[in-house]
């Protein structure tokens, strides 16, 4: 049986070439005879680029300084192509060309990377040939990528008719699995890459070590450090730094990007397909943010750390990165993540080794049966976790450290434990678990929240300036809170102690209220709040303020909405890292050679609509500064350093668990209420009939708007905030580096030049900007 494959395979590219070769080798290994189609199309080999701006003239400013070695890895390319790849003798440049060919096949396979991805086409639509269009032979497709997150509406049908000819399909990674469904309403299964067909003693035959490459060196024996970056280090920056500081060993980059990634870096320019194997296979450490950097890492076995784009590590479940190190079971060899591995912690290549055999016969089994056009059936990957029975809780991105499964867990096997970020995650005892299921059972984030009618909003206010004062906008919470102690009651809310922790607290008197009152920009520690809740209620109303993710883990661990349980959530931007926080508290003492006594996030001082972020030192003295020209109001603005769940929050929206929520009415006109604003506003929604029922009681002042008006004012109430495109930067430092060179680096505010330019500057030129320096 003779296959005619089509991929991309002419460009000028590591992955693209190596794919191509890896599936032609794969299919051969089965049995069957495998020819590319030599389709040319939107590929440029060209050392120069047709001038399109300062872009395009500083590429080939460069190319001209290096022309000689750029023109060694074009022979290079060329010469692997011409030994590793079978390609058609004729170059066919058009779907009309291929239609009227006598072609030679039996079978057309529509091979890997990101063949129908239909914006890389000049024309932003789908290429036919990509899909076997121009033959009526049966087809088949062995992990195209689509390359976006979903298809556009106009192209499905397309789609659909395309995908109606082929015999089998798979996906390269779950985010085509789930394109494909979506499209067809069938399952199929998600293989691997084709580089990973192949094992590492068939890619070494294929690699060549050029005279005077590193490993042939006098001191070959020392080894390396490699860096391949396809974008700019980011994240890998202090990975790469304390790698080469804490090894001695030399940085060797081989050049995806033409800037050095270390100022000591031997920069490669000159490397083939060929020497791109061999400068991995004799490399002893590996810094990557390519996907096939980090393919061959592994098909090597080098220790390895490697990085993704800011939206993948929002939605892991759309990186092909995070696909493959998932099954191998070595996410944490990827940065800017509270479970990265330590620097020096080495991988257990054995049990990678044997995980990923298993992928391969996965594959290789579909591919068999794709080409031998028999049934497939997929098995989905049983989890570590359901091997061993242990319950499976919601995912890193998603687990918001509500606590509910801990202060279930009837045998106390579960404890919160701060990762790298510093934030507390769940962690399962195997030995104490009995698997009840209790914890999954109280899960917030595994289970639908039923849906409630829209709340009643108000702009509302406490009567007592001096409350008022004390209180980030209009002192509602106060009002709320007495009108509970009132009835013989007892508050829970976050506070600060003497280390400047945050935790939440049971108040009993009116006197300690002002412990609870005002912003704090940390997430709080709930520790035994829950069960201390649950006791409370037995004899006595609670009231409960939290964040909404607090709220409602409160109810799931209850296990029901308690007639003298209230319940307070707060509108919220996210919730910055506890560890974070306290780094910074202690640097600000350092640098001030006091201890801080008090810390007002949002202090009134000037104005509600000028929040003070204020620091009260022990020895009485008092700093003060606008919150977002200080440091931590900064990046907490950015939202830099926010819990991974902040950015897929599921309560930003007007569904809301409490029976209140609070927050500051942003968003008034000069001419409404217009006394009042100085003094500070609240923003009330009224979410239930029992907090409709506690709100006629309340000694408030109050006037009811739309709630459409609360949304305008408040965005959090309809989405969650972005995650910011530098967050595993910081946070790769922070795993790394000392805290106030972190600082300094991410969080100091910019010269007035710049802050002057933002100030000038159109929100469309600002984008603009960002785009050409990315």
């Amino acid at each position: 049986m003779k296959t005619g494959l089509v991929t991309f395979y002419h460009i000028h590219h590591y992955g693209a070439l190596l794919q191509a070769a890896a599936t032609q080798r794969a299919v051969e290994t089965l049995g069957a005879e495998c020819e590319i189609l030599d389709y040319y199309v939107n590929q440029d080999n060209a050392l120069f680029r047709k001038p399109t701006g300062l872009g395009s003239l500083a590429a080939d400013t460069h190319t001209a300084l290096h022309y000689k070695a750029l023109e060694t890895r074009y022979q290079r390319f060329e010469k692997f192509s011409k030994d590793h790849l079978r390609i058609s003798g004729h170059r066919f440049e058009s779907m009309e060309e291929l239609r009227h060919a006598e072609l030679p096949y039996d079978l057309i396979l529509s091979g890997s990377d990101q063949i129908w991805n239909p914006k890389i086409f000049p024309d932003g639509h789908f290429d036919p040939v990509f899909f076997g269009a121009f033959s009526n032979r049966r087809k088949i497709a062995y992990a195209p990528s689509f390359g976006i997150p979903k298809i556009p509406e106009e192209m499905e049908a397309e789609l659909r008719e395309y995908l109606a000819d082929f015999s089998h399909v798979s996906a390269r990674e779950t985010q085509g699995q789930e394109i494909l469904r979506e499209i067809t309403g069938k399952g199929f299964p998600v293989v691997l890459d084709p580089t990973l067909l192949l094992n590492a003693d068939q890619w070494s035959a294929m690699a060549h070590t050029p005279q005077g490459y590193p490993g042939t060196e006098k001191n070959a024996s020392q080894g390396y450090i490699l860096c391949y970056c396809i974008s700019k280090p980011g994240a890998l920056e202090p990975y790469i730094r304390q790698l080469a500081e804490r090894t001695g060993l030399p940085v060797v980059q081989l050049c995806g990007i033409r800037r050095k990634v270390h100022p000591q870096a031997r920069c490669i320019l000159d490397a083939g397909p060929a020497e791109f194997l061999a400068l991995f296979q004799n490399a002893s450490y590996v810094c990557t943010n390519s996907f096939h950097g980090t393919v061959f890492s592994v098909q090597f076995q080098k220790p390895f750390f490697t990085a993704v784009a800011p939206s993948e590590l929002a939605a892991p479940e759309r990186s092909r990165t995070f696909s493959i190190l998932s099954r191998l079971g070595l996410t944490d060899r990827i940065i800017g993540k509270g479970d990265t591995a330590d620097l020096e912690a080495e991988i257990d290549w054995v049990a990678a080794s044997e995980r990923l055999t298993e992928a391969r016969k996965f594959s290789m089994a579909y591919l068999r049966a794709a080409l031998e056009n028999q049934p497939y059936e997929a098995k989905v990957p049983v989890p570590p976790d359901e091997k061993n029975n242990l319950p499976v809780l919601a995912d890193y991105g998603a687990c918001t450290g509500c606590t509910a499964c801990a202060s279930g867990c009837p045998k106390d096997a579960i404890t919160m434990e701060r990762d790298k970020e510093g934030f507390a995650y769940p962690v399962i005892d195997p030995d104490q678990c009995v698997r009840c299921g209790h914890c999954t059972a109280v899960c917030p984030m595994i289970h639908e929240r039923e849906p409630k009618s829209l709340p009643a909003a108000f702009a509302a206010w406490n009567r007592d300036d001096q409350i008022r004062k004390d209180s980030t906008s209009g002192g509602v919470f106060t009002a709320l809170a007495e009108y509970v102690l009132e009835g013989g009651g007892v508050v829970y809310g976050a506070a600060m102690d003497g280390k400047q922790h945050l935790r939440h607290i049971a108040c009993f008197r009116k006197e300690d209220l002002w412990r609870l009152r005002g912003a704090k920009y940390v997430q709080s520690d709930l520790g035994d709040t829950f069960r201390e809740v649950r006791e409370a209620l037995k004899t006595r109303q609670v009231l409960f303020s939290g964040t909404p993710c607090q709220v409602d883990g409160l109810y799931r661990f209850l296990g029901s909405r308690p007639e003298n349980l209230t319940t307070c959530d707060l509108v919220c931007h996210g919730v910055p890292s506890p560890s974070v926080w306290e780094d910074m508290a202690r640097s600000i003492e350092q640098r001030k050679g006091k201890g801080l006594q008090a810390v007002r996030f949002r202090n009134k001082v000037t104005g509600w609509k000028d929040s003070h972020f204020t620091t009260v030192y022990d020895d009485g003295t008092v700093d003060t500064a606008p919150l977002f020209a200080t440091e931590y109001g900064r990046a907490f603005g950015r939202a830099l350093f926010l819990r991974p769940s902040c950015h897929r929050c599921a309560y930003t929206n007007l569904n809301r668990p409490g029976d209140f929520t609070l927050g500051d009415f942003w968003g008034l006109r000069p001419d409404e209420l217009l006394e009042q604003q100085e003094k500070g506003v609240s923003l009330l929604l009224v979410n239930t009939a029992h907090g409709s029922h506690i709100f006629d009681q309340l000694p408030l002042s109050r006037q009811a708007f739309p709630v459409e008006r609360a949304v305008a004012g408040n965005p959090r109430l309809a989405s969650p905030i972005q995650q910011p495109v530098d967050r595993a930067a910081f946070f790769a430092a922070y795993a790394l580096e000392p805290f106030d060179w972190v600082r300094k680096r991410f969080c100091s505010i910019p010269p007035l030049p710049v802050r002057a330019a933002g100030k000038l500057l159109s929100p469309e030129l600002k984008a603009k900007i960002r785009n050409k320096l990315k």
